[in-house]
């Protein structure tokens, strides 16, 4: 068992930021990671480090912070674990520290069976991020069709180009500095979709006001989109993908307020690629197995409350970035340094320090802007109106529109998990992650109910084992095979 003051889950720009900061003031820190490298998808960069192709945003703040990360390293107090991933986490079992039970991958990403451990935090601080959202529509499942995190986590780390004509559809900022790091790659970005107008903006502009540098980062992209002459289409969006061993094109609509396909607006456009983000889900696996309460974040969905330090309401466990609820990197480096403060005093058995005024208020602006944006770019229940019968919803179990709807009009589901009892909607390899919001989204329409994001998606977040592991694993562990402690599934 490996012992340590402060474990620190996740290296993006939460996480680093914790750890660094823990370390310098006088922790002895493991900071274990599931990628190859430190940085998250907002930094996410090759091997050699550098921007390449799709350039990482803020390039200068990541290289202070990683900087900051070598020299955290060459003090001994920090253990930099990665590849490493956390799939269970207990507070206070025995009297011990936080335990988190870690597994190893090799470097094609394979669990290596042997490769486990345990660790003992007297702290820990979990910053696992976040992982986008989807929402299926017809033909989704075709090669070609990716989020658009996959296609700027291939360019940005590998500086593979998804393909060579690339349509990029959604809703919200993200659609942006996806579109333009793939135009400058030279891919050819036919359009850019937007399912939203813009016109929620208007009522908060205030907030805008209150982050320049977010607007400041608008106009950049913005910028770099008409040099290329990438058009955007508000109120339009990919509602079908065609194509058999690989993507030939999409049908893209115009839609209503409501996110209904507008009559006789429908256009075909030949493409190999199309990028879509519908924003993104905090990962919440860990934070529910150790018990931590949670609130509606920003954009309503579930996220872990959290005081003025990041702690939650489990002793010695802390949060830090977008599992506090999806506000972007800026913010995420602010809470991560804060929370990385205040383990080190946990551990320590200290009193954390008070949070400076400065820092509050500049948290308070950004939270200010993360609800605007969410706000100004909702999603709509109208969505549900492209599927077909036929369209995969559970990629892993092959659960269709169709069989949803017969889950709940023939056999009586009237929730989420009925549906996954009568269909495995959500009892495959990704436990969920995919597909739970689209099937309670899906469950609310059909039974014309309003849709609840934080009931309704806290209802399908928690996982007793956080991502497959090998048996052997659990039961090195001793994990007990009847835990329902955090209500998930198995």
């Amino acid at each position: 068992m490996a012992r340590c003051d402060v474990a620190v889950v996740g290296a993006g720009p939460a996480g680093t930021a914790a750890a660094v900061t823990a370390v310098g003031a006088g922790a002895r820190v493991v900071l274990l990671d599931a990628e190859a490298r430190p940085g998250g998808q907002y930094w996410r960069h090759g091997p050699g480090g550098g921007a390449g192709p799709g350039s990482v945003e803020h390039a200068a703040r990541w290289r202070a912070l990683a900087r900051r990360l070598d020299s955290a390293l060459t003090t001994g107090r920090l253990s930099y674990h990665a590849r490493s991933r956390v799939w269970r986490l207990d507070p206070g079992q025995s009297g011990l520290g936080v335990l988190l039970q870690v597994v190893h991958e090799d470097g094609g990403n394979g669990v290596d069976a042997s490769a486990r451990e345990t660790v003992e935090a007297a702290a820990v601080v979990l910053a696992p991020g976040a992982h986008d959202r989807v929402l299926p529509f017809p033909g989704w499942d075709v090669p070609g069709v990716l989020t658009a995190g996959a296609a700027q986590a291939l360019l940005k780390e590998h500086g593979v180009r998804a393909g060579s004509r690339v349509v990029v559809a959604g809703t919200g900022p993200f659609l942006l500095p996806v579109a333009a790091g793939l135009a400058e790659a030279d891919v050819r970005v036919l359009e850019i979709d937007e399912a939203g107008d813009g016109r929620g903006w208007a009522r908060g502009w205030r907030a805008a006001a209150g982050a320049p540098a977010r607007i400041a980062d608008g106009v950049r992209y913005g910028a770099l989109l008409a040099r290329h002459r990438v058009p955007v289409h508000l109120r339009h969006a990919v509602v079908a993908a065609h194509g058999s061993d690989r993507l030939d094109g999409v049908t893209i609509a115009r839609i209503d307020e409501n996110w209904r396909i507008v009559r006789s607006t429908e256009r075909h456009v030949e493409c190999d690629v199309v990028a879509v983000s519908w924003g993104f889900t905090a990962r919440l696996d860990l934070a529910l197995q150790a018990g931590c309460d949670t609130e509606p974040g920003p954009d309503g969905a579930p996220a872990v409350r959290v005081d003025a330090t990041g702690r939650t309401s489990v002793p010695r466990v802390l949060a830090a970035g977008e599992l506090t609820g999806i506000v972007g990197a800026e913010q995420a480096l602010l809470e991560g340094a804060v929370a990385g403060s205040a383990a080190a005093a946990v551990a320590a058995g200290r009193e954390p320090a008070a949070v400076h005024h400065v820092v509050d208020g500049r948290r308070a602006r950004l939270t200010a802007f993360a609800a605007a944006m969410h706000a100004a770019h909702p999603v709509q229940n109208g969505w549900t109106s492209w599927l077909a019968d036929e369209t995969v919803i559970c990629r892993c179990e092959e659960v269709s529109a169709g069989d949803v709807s017969a889950a709940i009009d023939d056999l009586g589901a009237t929730d989420a998990r009925t549906v996954k009892l009568l269909t495995r909607a959500g009892m495959g390899w990704c436990q969920g992650r995919m597909c739970a919001e689209a099937v309670a989204r899906l469950v609310a329409t059909t039974r014309r109910v309003p849709f609840d994001p934080y009931a309704d998606l806290l209802a399908g977040s928690g996982r007793p084992v956080a991502f497959p592991v090998p048996l052997a694993a659990v039961a090195a562990a001793g994990l007990a095979a009847d835990d329902s402690s955090s209500g998930g599934s198995s």
